[in-house]
């Protein structure tokens, strides 16, 4: 069941905002912040595949170069251990 939430002391320009922001989306002001705060807490899907695109943008060349350093990092040496 849905709840409802009370969100007192709303400046007017943050009102504002929120105002402006359902009409350019074409909806309610209460659509326009259900949306922000799905967003904000990470329950909008395509919110966090954008977040995680940025993750996302090496060639497989660069993939290959990291995976390789990495695994070098992994050696031991061990005449240091001895």
């Amino acid at each position: 069941m849905a709840k409802q939430i009370t969100v007192r002391n709303v400046g007017p320009e943050l009102s504002k905002r929120l105002e402006r922001m359902a009409r350019a989306r074409s909806t309610s002001v209460n659509a326009a912040i259900l949306q922000v705060l799905e967003e904000a807490v990470g329950l909008d899907e395509s919110a966090r595949r954008t977040r995680l695109s940025r993750y996302t943008t090496w060639e497989e060349s660069e993939l290959r170069e990291f995976l390789e350093n990495l695994a070098a990092q992994r050696e031991v040496d061990s005449g240091l251990w001895k």
